[in-house]
């Protein structure tokens, strides 16, 4: 693989079981890159593992004062250095090559589960963590990879140069095959301990990068109640405590290359007094003495790499652990069961969700059939079949029994907010924990998770309370993946965007007062929270899904406004199926259908007012209308009745 080849086309399914595992995926998928990389490390480490050799022919040719194995030496030191210079130049340009197309692959792999999971992402991950993984620790996972082969380069020059000096000369080779091995392997017992001090910084470091990003996020707030000393005295202490771990660090990776340093010259010293004295008793030549202790005093360079592979396992094993951690997340849920559905056989008659009669003697019909509960309210079963008129598809939650009928637009009313954004979770197939026994909507019966991710992506959109805005110009904001039926122009009309359009021509300087051409900040920051929730309903409106589904789309609006919005909303939609979850009165009065979801469970369903007159649950959440209120209000009716009975 070459970096002129990137991105794969599919950079894989990786091995996400544990940091070590994911890290030999990566090797093994760069198989081709590090094998290559192995034999230029090859050329290069033995090549000045040579040069000793080269060196005492040379010197014992001089003493010996034969000019033919002289020019034998520098002939040999000549090829030595060619062959250096190149392995040196190719071995860097295959490491870094296996360095960035091993980032570039867990990039892809990261980009591709971001695409896939969505907002999910950051409300099962840390955003701290997000953005640690994917910029420090993909550094740090391709330098593991990179270093891998010149690592095994290093360890095979060392095996080689201790059974040559063996073979060269036993008496000086056997105290150098005796002593490499102890340098290899001098630094183990220090790193566990290195490895810990390096974990407590990267956490910390996590946690302060975390608090920084979440602080920036909130600055406009933190302005606004004064907090910005609070939340940097919170900042500069997570900084120290991130500076000190890193001083801690350092030092065991200091004491780690001291020993590195220390042990190859005391394996030095020894060969020089033991091979002095073999040289003095005539045992060994002048030659062979400065041959054996240059080729010690060369291994400092393929030891080092046995300090640096350590260094880096120490410093990616985390980072690939956090990788995979990101990595294993999925956005599939559980197949639904016969209890789920009720259209399938052993389904409860009594649950709301399914029509049939119910303990209480009512009934429970689909309301597209004109079935009502008592005081009009209708809660709605699961979908009859695949796609309605026009190819439109019902969209059914068996968790809620939330039912959104296809081309209509269908209201949900939660008492509880974070509820409701778990459910505009679950209608996108986004459910905040797949394994906590929930199941996947159905999108025309069948399950949504069980569509390819792009057709389901195309199918359901949704838009959550706190929708991001990227930087860029507004037609850049508006130019996303649709299917051309809506304009930019009528989308930006149904949000009530005038104001914003105003403003941005006004702030406009160098495009001719064209607000399709000014650049709007970073998360919208210039714009006010209800500038940028019209904004992003209008992105979401030029969309035009299958099904859209809004979660609290008029929440930082003024009433006047927000009517507008309703009415542009259902105007623009028209046909189509759409599920606002919200509890304004507004949005709730123009909506075909409103569905009660009480404790988990969709209670009710009807049209505004008739919930509002005959579901005490309903009103209660819409009008905010407390016990007491509710209570004097029912006596006032039973007095009422009486009043009118005895008339």
């Amino acid at each position: 693989m070459q970096i002129r080849d990137l991105p794969y086309a599919d950079p894989g399914v990786p091995d996400v079981r544990s940091g070590t595992g994911f890290l030999l995926w990566l090797g093994r998928r760069q198989l081709g890159g590090q094998l290559k990389c192995l034999l230029w490390g090859l050329l290069f480490q033995l090549g000045i593992a040579g040069l000793p050799l080269g060196v005492g022919l040379a010197v014992q040719a001089v003493v010996d004062h034969d000019g033919g194995r002289l020019a034998l030496g520098v002939l040999l030191l000549a090829v030595l250095g060619v062959a250096i210079a190149v392995g040196d130049t190719m071995v860097h340009r295959a490491a870094v090559t296996n360095w960035i197309t091993a980032a570039a692959r867990v990039q892809q792999l990261l980009s591709r589960k971001t695409a896939e999971l969505g907002s999910l992402l950051t409300r099962r991950v840390a955003a701290g963590e997000v953005v640690a993984v994917s910029t420090g620790d993909v550094e740090k996972i391709g330098w593991f990879v990179e270093a891998a082969s010149r690592f095994a380069a290093a360890a095979v020059t060392l095996l080689v140069v201790c059974v040559g000096l063996v073979l060269y000369q036993p008496d000086l080779g056997l105290v150098v095959a005796l002593g490499v091995p102890v340098l290899a392997l001098a630094a183990l017992p220090l790193l566990p301990r290195a490895t810990r001090r390096a974990d407590v910084q990267r956490e910390k470091a996590g946690r302060a990068t975390e608090l920084a990003s979440d602080t920036v996020a909130g600055l406009r707030v933190l302005r606004g109640i004064g907090g910005e000393e609070l939340f940097l005295r919170r900042y500069r202490a997570a900084s120290q405590e991130v500076r000190r771990a890193a001083v801690r660090s350092a030092r065991m990776w200091a004491l780690i290359a001291a020993v590195q340093v220390l042990l190859p010259g005391l394996l030095l010293l020894t060969v020089v007094v033991h091979g002095a004295r073999l040289a003095l008793d005539g045992r060994i030549s002048v030659g062979e003495l400065v041959t054996v202790y240059g080729a010690v005093a060369l291994t400092h360079h393929a030891l080092r790499n046995f300090e640096e592979i350590a260094m880096a396992y120490s410093f990616s094993r985390p980072s690939a652990s956090r990788a995979a951690r990101v990595l294993a997340l999925t956005r599939t849920t559980t197949a639904p069961t016969a209890e789920d559905d009720p259209r399938k056989e052993g389904a409860r008659v009594d649950d709301p969700r399914a029509g049939g009669p119910r303990a209480d003697g009512s009934r429970v019909d689909d309301p597209r059939a004109g079935g009502s509960r008592a005081g009009g309210s209708e809660v709605g079963g699961p979908p009859a079949g695949g796609a309605a008129a026009g190819g439109l598809r019902d969209l059914y939650d068996p968790v809620t029994g939330v039912l959104a009928p296809a081309g209509r637009l269908t209201a949900v009313v939660c008492g509880d907010p974070d509820a409701a954004g778990r459910l505009a979770d679950r209608l996108g197939g986004h459910p905040a924990d797949p394994g906590d026994g929930h199941v996947s909507v159905l999108l025309g019966g069948a399950p949504l998770d069980g569509l390819p991710l792009d057709a389901a992506r195309a199918a359901v959109l949704v838009q959550d309370k706190d929708p991001v805005l990227l930087s860029g110009t507004l037609r850049e904001l508006l130019d996303v993946p649709s299917s051309g039926a809506v304009a930019a122009e009528a989308a930006l009309e149904a949000a009530q965007c005038g104001d914003v359009l105003d403003a941005l021509a006004q702030a406009s300087v160098d495009t001719g007062g064209d607000p399709m051409r000014t650049r709007i900040t970073e998360r919208g920051r210039s714009l006010s929270g209800g500038q940028r929730q019209r904004l992003a309903l209008a992105r979401s409106l030029v969309t035009d899904p299958e099904v859209l589904v809004l979660d609290e789309p008029t929440s930082a609006v003024d009433s006047h406004t927000e009517s507008r919005v309703a009415a542009g909303i259902k105007r623009l939609r028209a046909g189509r199926t759409t599920v606002v979850l919200a509890s304004s009165p507004l949005l709730l009065d123009v909506a075909d259908r409103v569905v009660l979801v009480h404790e988990g469970t969709a209670v009710a369903a009807g049209t505004h007012r008739a919930l509002l007159a005959g579901e005490p649950r309903y009103r209660a959440v819409v009008t905010r209308e407390t016990d007491a209120e509710r209570t004097l209000d029912t006596e006032l009716r039973q007095l009422e009745e009486l009043e009118g009975e005895s008339a």
